[in-house]
């Protein structure tokens, strides 16, 4: 079926509500329109499906989310009756349609006998994942579309361990959804029926009192933050999301006295009125934390994206000046201060490990290894993370101690199994107080660490190509570097390039390849003769290839200049012009 006639299946469809059948009149004669709404279907990835809200087949709305979810509903029912009577729980964040969207989810699984446990309302992403894991159940559903623009909103599948549903899963799913009629195929309930029934079950205050007791298990030295309590403060905000509550009941239970939360984004709005993007990686999202703590003289500010998931912090420099640490620095300052701080107090497991991904930066290794601490790498993305979680505890032979990616996500623990920014905020609040008590800013504390271990400098660069030229583009792109890949890259030699597709590696010098342990993901990671690493992948969640550079010198002065130096060659090595 040709995009054309799908647009007019769904404006002729008796399931269309009047005003999603005024939205689709609203573009006819507007063919580019209509082919972007309706060329394919959102793709059911690993993780589930993102996408722009609106009417149509490529859209979030409620006839996308119902044939997904019919899809969930047929991989359980096909496992058996014990797997629908464990259930399903469901979470929603604070987006524009969350709350209908989630209860689409709980009346199509209740409809096909798959008992539900709903969030009474918004939660975090990782106690979603914490409840799957807490109530045993078979899956979870989370109505999410973490940092992206308002714009969005997305559908993220998580299986009975508490981690992002599996491929092989996904793929009974997407099968499931081929199969699957979007307006006559659905099996649904009406919600008030479902709840009454009790097909649908309302769950709430004793998942957030069983969560938070595992969050704070996990605090190594909580005196630290009492000692520190009386001068010590810190600026949070939520960015309008789902942590305004936890976080900071959190906080006071670990002890802080001093939390001053930003009251206009305390506000739960899915329009984020106050930021042009609700993601923790940019700065101009923390302006009015930035005045808030200025005002009251504060050197710690922490902000947690709309699913608090991830965090992203600001801190005075040495001048006073409020400045962001990267994804990348937080981690390191995190596995250094749980390094040290679980050895001074005995709490270090006999084989501790640290994970992180390929494109997070080196000097997490030289951190761990210079601790007697192996790092291994993962793919990007907390899903490969977790697989390697479970792997290390059935293999019991490791026991990890931080899992963190450079784009600001971080995991400890064996609670749940996907990034929490609740544990992430509270860890990075300890160790604050910690460097408070000796007179040091975790500005300060970075600063010591690159003197200890070396200077490390990274950097990110999304090379954006929307529409549907986009995919081709970034297929083409991938293709020309593994079929004709740079000989040298800003004038330095490329020595070895790790292909991670076909898992080989190749000597730049002598072509000689060899096997690597990961393999199957679409990225291409060149080493170069000054220890520099430039990698390019395609986004798994956006329109987008994201190149990375990873660098380290003798001096500070050295890694900048490497880091600049290969920043200004991205464009030219990869051969994309404009934004």
């Amino acid at each position: 079926m040709s995009f054309m006639q799908e647009y007019e299946r769904w404006l002729n469809s008796a399931a269309l509500s009047e005003a999603e059948r005024e939205e689709l009149a609203a573009i006819q004669g507007d063919v580019k329109e209509i082919e972007s709404r309706f060329y394919a279907p959102l793709e059911f990835g690993t993780a589930g499906l993102r996408g722009i809200l609106g009417t149509g087949l490529n859209r979030m709305n409620i006839h996308t989310v119902r044939q997904a979810t019919q899809g969930i509903a047929s991989l359980i029912t096909g496992l058996g009756p014990e797997a629908c009577r464990r259930g399903v729980a469901v979470c929603m964040d604070c987006r524009i349609k969350s709350d209908v969207f989630s209860q689409e989810v709980a009346c199509v699984l209740a409809a096909n006998g798959i008992q539900v446990y709903l969030f009474d309302a918004l939660r975090p992403t990782p106690e979603l994942s914490f409840a799957v894991r807490y109530l045993n159940c078979i899956a979870g559903v989370n109505i999410t579309a973490s940092h992206n623009p308002k714009e969005y909103n997305g559908y993220k599948v998580y299986w009975e361990d508490g981690a992002q549903i599996p491929p092989s899963h996904a793929a009974t799913v997407v099968k499931a959804i081929e199969d699957t009629d979007i307006f006559t195929g659905i099996q649904r309930t009406a919600f008030p029926e479902a709840l009454a029934g009790g097909g649908v079950r309302l769950i709430g205050a004793e998942i957030d009192e069983a969560f938070l007791g595992r969050v704070l298990e996990l605090m190594v030295n909580k005196e630290v933050v009492a000692q520190a309590a009386g001068d010590f403060k810190l600026v949070y905000t939520p960015f309008h999301g789902t942590g305004y509550k936890l976080i900071p009941e959190a906080l006071r239970r670990l002890g802080m006295k001093e939390i001053l939360c930003v009251p206009e984004q305390m506000v739960i709005d899915g329009t984020f009125p106050t930021v042009k993007s609700p993601n923790p990686e940019n700065e101009e999202g923390f302006a009015l934390a930035i005045a808030l703590a200025q005002k009251e003289n504060v050197d710690l500010i922490i902000g947690t994206d709309p699913d608090a998931d991830r965090i992203g912090i600001m801190l005075k420099d040495k001048s006073g000046r409020y400045v962001r640490l990267s994804g990348n620095q937080v981690g390191v300052l995190l596995l250094d201060y749980i390094i040290a701080s679980r050895r001074e107090k005995g709490l270090l497991p006999a084989k501790p490990v640290a994970i992180k991904t390929i494109v997070t930066t080196e000097m997490a290794r030289k951190v761990g290894e210079s601790n007697g601490i192996p790092v291994v790498d993962t793919f990007t993305g907390f899903k490969f993370m977790a697989e390697k979680i479970k792997q290390l505890a059935e293999d019991g032979n490791y026991q990890y101690l931080l899992a963190y990616e450079e784009s600001y996500g971080y995991l400890m623990g064996d609670y749940c199994r996907d990034k929490d920014a609740v544990t992430a905020t509270l860890m990075v609040t300890e160790m604050a107080a910690y460097y408070h008590r000796r007179g040091m800013t975790l500005y300060d504390a970075m600063a010591a660490l690159y003197e200890k271990y070396g200077h490390y400098g990274e950097y990110t660069e999304n090379l954006v190509m929307p529409g549907l030229d986009g995919l081709a583009q970034m297929q083409a792109l991938m293709k020309r570097l593994r079929e004709t890949p740079p000989a040298k890259i800003a004038g330095t030699a490329v020595t070895r390039i790790r292909d991670y597709l076909t898992g080989e590696t190749v000597d730049a010098g002598t072509r000689e390849k060899s096997k690597m342990e990961l393999s199957g993901s679409n990225v291409l990671y060149f080493e170069l003769a000054d220890a520099t690493r430039f990698i390019v992948r395609p986004s798994g969640t956006e329109p987008k290839i994201k190149v990375y550079i990873l660098a380290q010198g003798e001096t500070a002065a050295e890694c900048q200049d490497r880091v600049d130096r290969y920043s200004r060659a991205i464009r030219g090595v990869v051969g994309v012009e404009g934004a």
